[in-house]
C-alpha cells in the first residue's frame, strides 16, 4: 500500500485528494485552526509519500535546510514585512479621520442621488490600505447616516461599500491574499497591482453599482436607531480634531502603489546596472515603498496633527495583533506547497490536469472556489490553491502578466459565495442589521458576482497578454 502511494500516479493523486479532504475535515468538522491543520496534513502527506525525516524537518546540525523551514521561510520572507507595513498604513489613515474626509468629499461631489456610488468609491479607495473588516468598522457609521437621510434601504448604501472593500481586499496588495499568492507563484507585486486594478474595477461596477441598485430596491431594511447613535458618537469622537486634507489622504494611499509600479516598469524600460535603474529598483521594492509611506503617514497624519508618540505606538501595536494569525496561515500554506512539490504530487497533478485540457487559469479558479465554499476562509483557499497549481505552472514558462492573471483567478475563487461558515458573512449581517436570509440574498450574491466577473475579466485578459 505504501509503495503504491509513493511510486504510482494513482497513489500520488489519491494522496493529493485525501490530503485536501482531511484538511477540510479538520477545519470544518473539528474546528482546528487552519495553520495547525495545514502543518499536520503537510507532515502526514510527506511521511506517507516517503520524504526522509531529515529532508522534512532537518537535523540538529542542518534544521535550516528542512522543508519545514524552507516552506515557511520562503513565503514569510516575501510577505511578512509587506502585510505588516500595509496594516500600519491603514491604521494611521483610520485613526486620523482620513475615511471621514474621503467620504464627505465624495458625497459632496456626487450629491444625494448618487450617494451609493460615492460610498462605493470611498470603499474602493479606502480599501487599498485597510483590511476588509476594519473598513466596515470605520465606514459603516457613515453609511447609516446617508441611508437615514435618504429614507431608503440600508442595503442600497452598504452593498457598494462592501463591493469596494471586498475587491480591494481580494485583488490588491498589500492585502494578504494577493501578496501570498504572488509570493507562492513568484509574481512581481507591480504586475499584481496592474492586473488587480484591471479585474477589481469592472467587478466593483457590476456588483457594487448595477447589482447594488437592483437589490437595494428589493430588500427594504431601515437603519436601526442604535446604529444611528453609534454613528453620531463616532462623529463626536473626531469632532475636536482638524481633519486632514483629501489630497493628503489620497497621496498617502497612492504613494506606495506609484513607487511599486515605477519599480516594475523601471525594470523593463531602464538599462540594468545604471544608477537610474538602481534607484527605481530600490524605491519600487514593496517593503521600501510601504516603509516610506508609513513614515510619512506617521508624521503628516499623526505627529504633526497632535498625536503623541504613546498614542501612535499603542495604535500600531493594536493594529498588528490580527496580522499574526494571517502570517501563520500563509506560512503553513507555504510549507504545504513545498511538501506537494517535494513528494512529486505537484508534478503528477500537473501531468494529469494538463491532460484534461482545462486551462490553468480556469483550473485555479475552480479549485479555489471549492476550497472557499467548503471552509469559508479566503486566505486558506488562496494559499492551498496556489500550492496546488504552482507545480502546474513550473514547466509552462508563463510571463509575469500571465502569472498575475492566474493569481487574480485564485483570488476571484477565494471570495465566491460567502455564507454562514465565513466570518465576513456575520460581520455584514451584524453591522447592517440584516437577517440571515437578507444577508444571503444581498451579500452572498454580491460576493458571487464579484467572483465570477473577476474570473471572466482575468480569463479574457489571459487571451491577449
Amino acid at each position: 500500500m505504501i509503495d503504491w502511494l509513493q511510486h504510482s500516479t494513482g497513489g500520488l493523486l489519491t494522496l493529493a485528494v485525501v490530503s485536501i479532504a482531511v484538511l477540510l475535515l479538520l477545519i470544518i468538522k473539528f474546528k482546528v485552526e487552519p495553520f495547525i491543520a495545514l502543518i499536520v496534513v503537510a507532515l502526514l502527506v510527506a511521511l506517507l509519500a516517503g520524504v526522509p525525516v531529515e529532508t522534512l524537518v532537518g537535523s540538529a546540525q542542518k534544521a535550516s535546510d528542512s522543508l519545514l523551514e524552507k516552506g515557511f521561510g520562503s513565503i514569510l520572507g516575501h510577505i511578512a514585512a509587506i502585510i505588516g507595513l500595509g496594516t500600519l498604513l491603514g491604521a494611521i489613515l483610520e485613526a486620523s479621520g482620513g475615511a471621514q474626509v474621503l467620504m464627505d468629499k465624495l458625497m459632496h461631489a456626487f450629491g444625494e442621488k448618487k450617494a451609493p456610488v460615492a460610498i462605493g468609491l470611498a470603499g474602493l479607495i479606502f480599501g487599498v490600505p485597510v483590511f476588509f473588516d476594519i473598513g466596515i468598522f470605520v465606514l459603516a457609521p457613515l453609511v447609516y447616516v446617508a441611508a437615514k437621510r435618504s429614507g431608503k434601504s440600508i442595503v442600497l448604501f452598504s452593498m457598494p461599500l462592501l463591493a469596494g472593500l471586498s475587491v480591494m481586499h481580494a485583488f490588491m496588495p498589500p492585502h494578504p491574499g494577493p501578496v501570498a499568492a504572488a509570493g507562492l507563484l513568484g509574481v512581481s507585486l507591480g504586475w499584481i497591482i496592474i492586473m488587480g486594478l484591471a479585474v477589481a474595477l469592472p467587478s466593483w461596477f457590476v456588483g457594487g453599482v448595477l447589482y447594488a441598485y437592483w437589490i437595494g430596491k428589493r430588500i427594504n431594511v431601515p437603519v436601526p436607531d442604535e446604529m444611528l447613535a453609534a454613528a453620531e458618537l463616532a462623529r463626536e469622537d473626531n469632532g475636536d480634531r482638524e481633519p486632514p486634507s483629501l489630497g493628503l489622504v489620497l497621496s498617502i494611499i497612492g504613494l506606495p502603489l506609484v513607487l511599486i509600479l515605477a519599480g516594475t516598469f523601471g525594470s523593463i524600460l531602464l538599462t540594468k546596472g545604471t544608477q537610474l535603474y538602481s534607484v527605481a529598483t530600490f524605491f519600487g521594492t514593496p517593503a521600501v515603498a510601504l516603509t516610506i509611506s508609513v513614515l510619512l503617514a506617521f508624521w503628516l497624519l499623526g505627529f504633526r496633527r497632535g498625536m503623541t508618540r504613546e498614542k501612535v505606538a499603542e495604535m500600531s501595536a493594536a493594529s498588528l495583533k490580527p496580522v499574526a494569525m494571517i502570517l501563520l496561515v500563509v506560512g503553513a500554506g507555504g510549507f504545504f506547497g513545498a511538501v506537494l512539490a517535494a513528494t512529486g504530487i505537484g508534478k503528477t497533478l500537473a501531468t494529469e490536469l494538463s491532460g484534461i485540457g482545462l486551462p490553468v487559469i480556469a483550473l485555479a479558479y475552480v479549485i479555489s472556489c471549492v476550497i472557499r465554499i467548503a471552509q469559508g476562509s479566503a486566505t486558506v483557499a488562496i494559499v492551498t490553491t496556489a500550492g496546488i497549481v504552482a507545480p502546474v505552472l513550473a514547466d509552462l514558462n508563463y510571463s509575469q502578466p500571465q502569472l498575475a492573471l492566474v493569481v487574480m483567478a485564485i483570488a476571484s475563487g477565494s471570495i465566491i459565495a460567502s455564507h454562514v461558515n465565513d466570518g465576513g458573512f456575520w460581520i455584514v449581517s451584524r453591522y447592517f442589521g440584516l437577517s440571515v436570509k437578507e444577508t444571503l440574498q444581498s451579500w452572498t450574491v454580491l460576493e458571487t458576482i464579484l467572483s465570477v466577473v473577476g474570473f471572466v475579466v482575468a480569463a479574457v485578459l489571459s487571451l491577449v497578454v
